[in-house]
């Protein structure tokens, strides 16, 4: 098990995961976040797990100019990427972990977080901090990727990877990204965390668009930390599993332009 490095976005990671993963898989996903929010009308968000902020970006984008923005994140890496890239008006951005997060009781009206609750080790611990921090009836709004399966360019970058390394096979994308998708065993979490409202739970797909195969296999490969899980297996295999991942990705794909399934759950629950 690779589950103790599942977190760390360190080294050359953010800047990649910003270059490569946002365009890829996120940003469809930010801008429906975005516009789930903007309904609710809030006054104060704060958002958990930011990485390196497209839905900060999108958030500052989208909700009116009096409404307050707290971004924070667990991996500072991360969040400075997401301080560098910036906003087109001022956020607050904070270290923070989901675990305990530093802020008052009741403090947000919204909080949200994009594919970060999949990350958290503790779920009903965090959903339970999510729950401290909200207002009496408040919004937690969070998205988790749907199983590997469905989600095309990750499920064929693992099992291209896996043949390298057939006895012990990188499973960080299915283990973690891809690893909690049960929507019943997310109902439970959160109710163990103290939300006793049915969440609504909506199963959105998208489509994952590429100007080539490399990208998509440089951003799996090389932009999260199936990094660590490949060089911590062989140290000289990194560029081999990205170019064996490319050839996976053509092969199912073709050459040229590749448009490959994504789909994730949207869990919308008051407080």
């Amino acid at each position: 098990m690779d589950a103790a490095t599942d977190k760390r976005f360190t080294g050359s990671i953010p800047a990649l995961y910003e270059s490569h993963l946002v365009p890829l898989i996120f940003e469809p996903y930010a801008r429906d976040l975005a516009d789930r929010i903007a309904a609710l009308k809030p006054q104060r968000v704060l958002e958990i797990a930011a990485g390196t902020g497209v839905v900060t970006r999108r958030l500052a984008a989208t909700l009116a100019p009096d409404v307050a923005i707290v971004a924070s994140d667990l991996n500072p890496p991360m969040l400075e990427e997401a301080r560098r890239r910036g906003t087109e008006r001022p956020v607050e951005w904070r270290h923070a972990d989901a675990m305990a997060l530093p802020f008052d009781d009741s403090a947000f009206d919204v909080i949200a977080c994009q594919f970060g609750a999949m990350f958290f080790p503790d779920k009903a611990r965090a959903f339970s901090e999510a729950h401290r921090v909200l207002k009496p009836g408040g919004t937690f709004i969070f998205s988790v990727w749907d199983r590997i399966e469905e989600n095309e360019f990750a499920d064929v970058v693992t099992r291209a990877v896996a043949t390298i390394f057939p006895d012990d096979p990188p499973r960080f994308l299915a283990r973690t990204p891809h690893g909690h998708f049960d929507t019943d065993a997310i109902v439970r979490e959160l109710r163990a965390g103290g939300f006793e409202s049915r969440p609504r739970v909506d199963t959105v797909t998208a489509r994952s668009i590429a100007a080539s195969a490399q990208i998509p296999a440089v951003a799996y490969c090389q932009g999260t930390p199936l990094r660590g899980e490949i060089e911590a297996r062989d140290a000289t295999a990194l560029d081999t599993a990205t170019e064996l991942a490319a050839r996976a990705i053509v092969a199912r794909f073709g050459t040229g332009a590749v448009d490959g399934k994504i789909q994730a759950h949207v869990v919308t629950v008051r407080a």
